[in-house]
């Protein structure tokens, strides 16, 4: 007490604030020791995929650790670009993120694989070839080109398929068609060389650009055909299922290695069960979209699907050419195509 009598007020308030900061940033057994940014360019919605997966994840995380690690979520872009976000995340400023596998391209071409057309028959024969040799490739290549550690490769909620203004009774209809596609290289090809004229557009001009005729359709899976109302246009849906582009999670690496060691198997089992998760109810979230898509007036025929896949395969060697450490992914994912 004589100390503290000697000393100024502004010292004594200098060594109160010390200590107050101190103890905040101590951990105790009803703070979190741990807390992560997760990334994701959808909304928080039961029709995003990538919520699906963080609540079960957030879920499985708190019956494991209890509040040993939280996990904050920012959904609909609330970080910024999904483009600029995956480079946040390679520099651990956003420590996690969710997203389809397709951005990470921009980083590591080699994953643009995935997004080849008629690469798969369907989404088990994505789990199959992603729960493999194919899977531990792009898991590496992420790690070294992109710094992060790839937690469950999920599905996105169907396959893409054609939606457009007329109907496309056989694949010659879809030639020179105008029709929407991700800006990604691959979907570019994809939908050239089944005979669209593809338009990469950002998504929320897709309703306008329909609407004015700026397009003739577009494409994507039934569940955000639906949520996003294309259907009040786009009357009529081809079934294609041209590509089965899955979705990633993924910790920036040094992040991954700041959780202590003795949750980081807590984490990484969290993360599996959300996958699988995901994973079924992937399914009946697509035939749930397309029942509701008929009652709102939605046509859905099938089409000729070996000619448009045989109108791709110059792509595949293209892309395989030009990035032979995607021969080994395309060999893995063929080897597992029929169980």
């Amino acid at each position: 007490m004589n100390v503290l009598r000697r000393l100024s007020p502004k010292t004594i308030l200098g060594l109160c604030l010390e200590t107050t900061l101190l103890l905040a940033a101590t951990p105790n057994a009803h703070a979190a020791t741990v807390t992560l940014r997760m990334y994701s360019s959808l909304p928080a919605d039961e029709n995003s995929s990538h919520y699906i997966w963080y609540e079960r994840f957030k879920s499985n995380l708190e019956a494991k650790v209890k509040d040993a690690i939280t996990v904050n979520y920012f959904p609909n872009a609330m970080l910024g670009k999904e483009a600029d976000a995956v480079q946040q995340v390679r520099l651990g400023a956003v420590d996690m993120m969710i997203s389809g596998t397709s951005i990470w391209s921009t980083i590591a071409p080699e994953i643009g694989v995935l997004d080849l057309g008629y690469l798969f028959a369907d989404y088990d024969h994505v789990g199959r070839a992603l729960d493999g040799k194919a899977g531990e490739i792009l898991s590496t290549i992420l790690a070294a080109k992109a710094n992060v550690k790839p937690l469950g490769y999920g599905y996105s909620l169907g396959a893409r398929n054609v939606y457009t203004r007329q109907p496309i009774s056989k694949p010659a209809d879809l030639q020179n068609m105008k029709i929407r596609v991700l800006p990604v290289p691959n979907f570019i090809a994809t939908l050239k060389a089944m005979g669209a004229a593809p338009i990469p557009m950002p998504g929320g001009e897709v309703y306008s650009g329909l609407q004015m005729g700026l397009i003739d359709g577009l494409e994507h899976d039934a569940p955000t055909v639906l949520a996003s109302k294309f259907y009040e246009i786009a009357k009529y849906g081809t079934l294609t299922q041209h590509i089965y582009n899955p979705i990633v999670v993924v910790i920036n690496k040094a992040m991954f290695d700041r959780i202590p060691e003795a949750l980081r198997g807590d984490v990484i089992a969290a993360a599996t069960e959300a996958t699988n998760y995901e994973r079924k109810l992937a399914a009946s979230t697509e035939s749930k979209a397309f029942e509701d898509l008929k009652a709102h007036g939605v046509t859905v025929t099938a089409t000729d699907r070996a000619f448009f896949r045989q109108a791709v395969m110059p792509i595949w060697a293209d892309f395989s050419a030009k990035y032979p450490a995607t021969v080994p992914i395309l060999e893995a994912i063929r080897a597992v195509e029929h169980p």
